[in-house]
C-alpha cells in the first residue's frame, strides 16, 4: 500500500467496487480497503447465492419500490439503471435471465459469477485492494477530506498506515448479515465526520407471531394472500409465496411488508396479519366446495376432508384451532363446522410479537441521512470530497433486486462525480 491515492473507497461489496471501479475508470489512482479476507462476501450469499443483480421494471414502477425516498436516486439512475447493469454483466461475461417479476439473475444461477466479475473489473482498471483494513478514521481539514487512517491486521500484528488523498467513498453497507463485514462502522464514521444517522432497523426481515404454527414449520405456501392490519386498520395486501417457521412469518410476501411492520412494532402499534389460504375461492365458493367434498366421501373422516384442502402438515393446525373432532363421520359435519372452516382458511390471524434480528435481516432500513447528501454526485453537503453509496444511506426498496440496484447505481455515480472533482483540483 502507498501513501498517496487520489481516491479510497471504504468497503468491498457491490457499491465499493462499482465506486471504485469508475473512479479508476475515469483516471482516479484508488484504493479499496475492505474489513473481511476478501471483497464482496454478502453479495456471494444473497439472493439464496443466486443473486437477484437487478428488475427490469420502468422507471417510475421501480421508484415506487423504494423507500423512504426514491426521488433522491433519479440522477444516480439516469447515469446507470437496469438496463446498463445488465449489459454491465453481460459484457463481462455474466449471462443473465429475466424470471417472474422482471427479476434479473445470472443465468448460471451463482451469485459468484457477479461478485468475481466486480473484482476482476475493478483490478482491471488499476484499482488496488487491500483487506483485513479496519479501525478508519478520516483526516478533515477545513471542511475538507486530506486522507485516512487505517488499521491492519497481519497475522497476530495490528498496524495503522496512513494515506492521503483528495476523496474519500464510505460504500461499508448496513448491520444485515453482520458476519459478511456488515457490522455498522460507516456509521460511527459518517457521524464523526458531522452527519446525522437516521436510527438502523432490519428489513426484508421475518416476523415472530401468536401463534406459531409449529406443526408446519418449514412448510412453503405458494399462491397465498397475506393482509397487513396496524391499529385495525388495513395496510396493505399481498398475493404470493410465504413460509411459516418455527418462530412466525418469512417469505416474499411478509418480508416485502416488513419496513411498515418493524416500523409500526417499534412505536408500540398493535400489528396484526391475516392470511387467505384459498384467495381464489370467496367465502360462498368455499362452502360449496367443501359440501361436494362432504358428498362424494360421507363416511371419510373430518381428517380427510380437510386434507383435500390443505397441504398435510396443516390439517389438524385447523382442526384443533377451531376444536373439531378429527375422527367425526363427513355426513356429520355441520353447516356451522363448514362455515367456521371457512372462516379459518380465508382468514388464519396472526399477531405480530416481534420481527427477526440483524443475522436474518437482508437489509437495513436507516443510515446517512438524504438531506446531508447531494443526489447529483452522492457528496457530502458538510464535507467536501466525502462520498456515499449502497445501504449505508438511509434507502432501502422492496425485495426483488433493487436493493443491489441502488448499490450499484449509486456506486456509479460516487465513483464518477469522485474521479470528475480531481480534475477540476
Amino acid at each position: 500500500m502507498n501513501n498517496r491515492y487520489d481516491v479510497v473507497v471504504v468497503g468491498g461489496g457491490p457499491a465499493g467496487l462499482m465506486a471504485a471501479g469508475k473512479a479508476a475508470m475515469d483516471g482516479g489512482k484508488v484504493l479499496l480497503i475492505e474489513k473481511m479476507e476478501k471483497p464482496a462476501r454478502k453479495l456471494r450469499i444473497t439472493g439464496k447465492g443466486r443473486c437477484n443483480i437487478t428488475n427490469l421494471k420502468p422507471l417510475d414502477e421501480f421508484l415506487d419500490e423504494i423507500h423512504p425516498d426514491s426521488h433522491f436516486l433519479r440522477d444516480a439512475f439516469k447515469e446507470f439503471f437496469n438496463t446498463q447493469t445488465v449489459q454491465f454483466f453481460n459484457d463481462r461475461g455474466v449471462k443473465t435471465v429475466v424470471e417472474r417479476g422482471q427479476r434479473v439473475f445470472p443465468e448460471s444461477g451463482k451469485a459468484r459469477e457477479v461478485s468475481d466479475a466486480l473484482i476482476r473489473w475493478a483490478k482491471s482498471h488499476g484499482v488496488e485492494i487491500v483487506c483485513y483494513a479496519s479501525g478508519y478514521t478520516i483526516a478533515i481539514e477545513e471542511g475538507k477530506v486530506k486522507g485516512i487512517n487505517i488499521g491492519l491486521t497481519e497475522g497476530k500484528r495490528s498496524l495503522l498506515h496512513t494515506v492521503e488523498c483528495s476523496g474519500v467513498v464510505l460504500a461499508t453497507g448496513g448491520k444485515s448479515y453482520p458476519a459478511t463485514g456488515s457490522t455498522g462502522d460507516g456509521y460511527a464514521l459518517a457521524r464523526e465526520c458531522g452527519h446525522t444517522i437516521v436510527t438502523p432497523r432490519p428489513s426484508l426481515v421475518g416476523v415472530e407471531t401468536d401463534p406459531v404454527l409449529t406443526d408446519a414449520a418449514g412448510l412453503f405456501l405458494k399462491n397465498v394472500n397475506l393482509a397487513l392490519v396496524v391499529n385495525e386498520r388495513l395496510k396493505a395486501e399481498e398475493f404470493g409465496e410465504m413460509e411459516l417457521t418455527p418462530f412466525g412469518l418469512d417469505g416474499p410476501i411478509v418480508v416485502r411488508h416488513s419496513r411498515t411492520i418493524v416500523d409500526a412494532v417499534d412505536k408500540g402499534n398493535r400489528v396484526d396479519l391475516h392470511l387467505d389460504l384459498k384467495p381464489a375461492l370467496s367465502e360462498k365458493q368455499l362452502v360449496a366446495r367443501i359440501q361436494r367434498e362432504i358428498q362424494a366421501n360421507p363416511r371419510d373422516a373430518l381428517t380427510g376432508i380437510v386434507r383435500k384442502l390443505l397441504p398435510q402438515e396443516l390439517v389438524y393446525t385447523l382442526i384443533d384451532s377451531l376444536g373439531l373432532a378429527a375422527q367425526k363421520p363427513a355426513r356429520r359435519i355441520s353447516s356451522g363446522e363448514i362455515e367456521a372452516m371457512v372462516g379459518w382458511l380465508k382468514k388464519v390471524p396472526f399477531r405480530v410479537t416481534a420481527y427477526r434480528g440483524w443475522d436474518e435481516a437482508i437489509i437495513t432500513s436507516g443510515g446517512v441521512s438524504l438531506k446531508e447528501v447531494n443526489p447529483r454526485t452522492m457528496e457530502s453537503r458538510i464535507v467536501k470530497g466525502l462520498y456515499f453509496a449502497g445501504e449505508l444511506l438511509d434507502l432501502d426498496g422492496s425485495t426483488g433486486g433493487y436493493n443491489l440496484q441502488i448499490a450499484f447505481s449509486t456506486g456509479w455515480l460516487a465513483g464518477k462525480s469522485v474521479a470528475a472533482a480531481l480534475q477540476h483540483e
